[in-house]
């Protein structure tokens, strides 16, 4: 009994992810594209892309690797870049608390911005925290998700030589990943943190190291909890 409802929390998982594998193949389609295009190796993106699975630190370590900046710059870069996952982690924590440090090291490892919005918008306001099916959800989530990309990614790193310029296909795939947020967008205080985080990351864009990246991230956050806490006095005070 136990496992036929595992296993059917994995499928709900497996069948929240699928519509976005998509526009994430795309996007990692392209980064695979954008490692070769700077040069490297392809043994050395393939690793890069095993190792880090994280499409906008690859992005953004790319041209300091190029440029031949230390490595402790391109490290910093990464970071700051992924700095918004340490949010995402700690809004998880709750869930994967109770399980061994390593499993829920390979856990985070295997994370995603789609990830998160996923299972928090599935399990963000559940009382009963930490149960087995939310990790089998997870589970379902990350998997598919985590073998597309890299599918794709290395379809791209040896693809990328053939492919021409014209066609664009960061722009494509950013309007993709748009398709897939977009309708995730359900209530007032959701639509306030995308239009926030859109207008800082647009705003920031000449920043260094992608911290316009990171100021959105936190930016959104705010917004919305902000919108939501509003929202709640608001809907208090009708009821008194």
């Amino acid at each position: 009994m136990k496992r036929a409802r595992a296993w059917h929390s994995f499928n709900t998982g497996f069948r929240q992810v699928a519509p976005t594998m998509v526009a994430t193949s795309l996007w990692g389609f392209v980064t695979g594209i954008a490692m070769i295009k700077s040069g490297m190796s392809e043994v050395m993106a393939t690793l890069m892309t095993l190792f880090v699975y994280a499409g906008s630190a690859q992005l953004t370590a790319l041209p300091l690797i190029v440029a031949g900046a230390p490595v402790w710059l391109i490290f910093l870069a990464g970071c700051v870049v992924n700095i918004r996952f340490v949010i995402f982690g700690a809004a998880l924590q709750p869930y994967f608390r109770r399980y061994p440090f390593l499993q829920r090291l390979g856990l985070g490892y295997w994370s995603s911005d789609m990830v998160f919005v996923l299972f928090m918008t599935r399990y963000g306001d559940a009382k009963k925290r930490g149960t087995r099916d939310q990790l089998y959800f997870y589970l379902g989530v990350i998997v598919p998700g985590w073998i597309s990309w890299q599918i794709a990614s290395i379809a791209g790193i040896y693809l990328g030589a053939i492919i021409p310029q014209s066609w664009s296909l960061e722009f494509a795939a950013t309007l993709a990943l748009l398709a897939i947020t977009v309708p995730l967008v359900k209530n007032v205080p959701m639509a306030v943190a995308l239009v926030v985080a859109g207008c800082i990351a647009w705003v920031g864009q000449p920043l260094p190291l992608r911290l316009g990246l990171a100021a959105a991230v936190i930016g959104g956050i705010v917004a919305g909890v902000m919108a939501e806490k509003h929202r709640d006095r608001t809907k208090g005070g009708r009821h008194v």
